[in-house]
């Protein structure tokens, strides 16, 4: 159990460390190249980055609670793959405006709400 804690919130600190990089990066090296419209898209996707990364933490943590640890797994890894896709998308659209990009985004979407959804089942199947 420890093992699989440990890895969640290793995985929720890496991310929250290119969350700040990429922030930063937002704000700093690219800034101007942005644009209004592009400064906002990708301020989103940092956003969601960061509550997602929270999201991780919170499921590394509720481990120990869990009837059945898979469903909480299977939350944080869905939000991973939505802060890839759905920050990443945002993030890669307002820097090269490929349209594409939007395309990706709806799915990261998708995989944030199956992570919370997950997040909800393992919480409700909880030791007592």
């Amino acid at each position: 159990m420890k093992e699989k804690q440990i890895r969640l919130l290793l995985i929720a600190a890496v991310i929250g460390f290119l969350a700040v990089a990429l922030g930063a990066f937002g704000a700093h090296a690219v800034k101007e190249m942005l644009g209004e419209a592009g400064r906002a898209q990708y301020d989103l996707g940092v956003r969601y980055a960061f509550i997602h990364v929270f999201a991780i933490f919170a499921a590394g943590f509720a481990l120990p609670l869990a009837g059945n640890v898979k469903y909480l797994n299977r939350a944080a890894g869905f939000f991973v793959v939505g802060i890839v896709l759905f920050s990443g998308s945002l993030m890669l659209l307002a820097l090269s405006q490929r349209i594409f990009f939007a395309m990706v985004t709806p799915l990261g979407g998708l995989a944030f709400l199956l992570g919370w959804g997950f997040f909800i089942y393992g919480l409700r199947a909880t030791k007592t």
